[in-house]
């Protein structure tokens, strides 16, 4: 084995970044969720803007792709604490 893996064995830094990636992945996922369903709303308001009479639709098919962009966001999260914690 190298040195270098023996060190950072010996001194359970791998642990520490494995803990310091899993938490970046999340804040990663969090704001990239953010942010799409920011960009959702954002072209659905342009949009019932333009078309008043097409609001529920939109409306609706907004909520929708917002409730996936959600549930996406809460399977990474829950891997991101599995990681953390187990």
């Amino acid at each position: 084995m190298n040195l270098i893996f023996v060190l950072l064995d010996s001194a359970n830094v791998t642990g520490e970044w494995m803990k310091l990636g899993a938490a970046l992945t999340g804040v990663i996922a969090v704001f990239g969720a953010a942010y799409g369903i920011a960009s959702i709303a954002r072209s659905a308001i342009d949009n019932i803007a333009r078309q008043p009479e097409a609001g529920n639709d939109l409306r609706s098919s907004m909520v929708v792709a917002a409730a996936l962009i959600e549930g996406i966001t809460f399977f990474a999260l829950v891997i991101v604490l599995l990681t953390l914690f187990v």
